[in-house]
């Protein structure tokens, strides 16, 4: 089977900091990726890269068997994307900022129209399509992005932190909607730092530190050769960070000695 995604000896600074130092994985259709790690790991920094949105790195990367610079921006009409943070349109009305996104992937008006209105109103939505997104809750943008970025039926799908401002039924809907693409043969990429959600939803983790892949496999093959039972105990092994209850202590030390 060809890689849906190839990222080969990846390198990207900022300045002077090196943030990806050769960054190399292949991601197959069908795969649910956890891409984890610590802040400044470059988790974004990647997604970004393969997005197209930023240009100056060294490396190659392929989307759909191409190297996307040979394709220009014509395969990202089959990428949805969720971005951590995401600057919308306030002035707009739920209804008008889908119907724009839709427009802008080519959906036909029929389609699109008869999407929105299954996919709002399953996410709870339809009560306020109509009203500006400056009204909307944390909750509710969210809900928005996650249904602008599937409403022209994309074949991969890049989530940075998707789930922030959901409530906890809609986080369990979201967890069945990946599953239930991943069945249908969409690819799914998800960073995130709430590592329950990550085990859960992933058939695969990448684990990104100091701008390397440092572990790269199932949760039971990193289960097995780190020794350790749960994701946040593999991400503390193979990042070295396993002071984190003693820091706690001193922080609440500090504050109430």
């Amino acid at each position: 089977m060809e890689p849906i995604i190839e990222v080969k000896d990846l390198f990207m600074s900022y300045g002077n900091q090196a943030v990806l130092r050769g960054v190399n994985f292949r991601v197959y259709p069908g795969q649910v990726i956890g891409y984890i790690g610590p802040n400044g790991a470059g988790k974004s920094t990647t997604i970004k890269i393969i997005l197209g949105l930023i240009t100056k790195y060294h490396g190659t990367v392929k989307v759909f068997g191409e190297d996307i610079w040979r394709q220009g921006v014509f395969y990202k009409g089959r990428i949805g994307y969720v971005p951590e943070n995401a600057d919308v349109y306030e002035s707009l009305s739920g209804h008008e900022y889908i119907s724009f996104v839709g427009d802008l992937y080519g959906v036909p008006a029929e389609i699109l129209a008869a999407r929105a209105t299954k996919l709002v109103t399953l996410l709870d939505l339809r009560e306020y399509y109509h009203s500006r997104i400056s009204s909307y809750s944390k909750g509710m943008r969210q809900k928005l992005l996650i249904i602008a970025s599937v409403i022209h039926n994309p074949d991969v799908l890049f989530l940075d932190e998707p789930i922030t401002g959901l409530d906890v039924n809609s986080v369990m809907i979201f967890k069945e909607i990946i599953a239930g693409l991943a069945r249908q043969g969409k690819t799914v990429f998800y960073s995130s730092h709430i590592m329950e959600v990550v085990e859960k939803i992933s058939d695969r983790i990448i684990l990104l530190h100091k701008g390397v892949v440092a572990a790269d496999g199932t949760v039971e093959e990193l289960q097995r050769a780190t020794l350790d039972d749960s994701l946040q105990g593999i991400f503390s092994t193979v990042t070295g960070f396993t002071n984190h209850k003693g820091i706690a202590d001193h922080f609440v030390a500090a504050v109430v000695g």
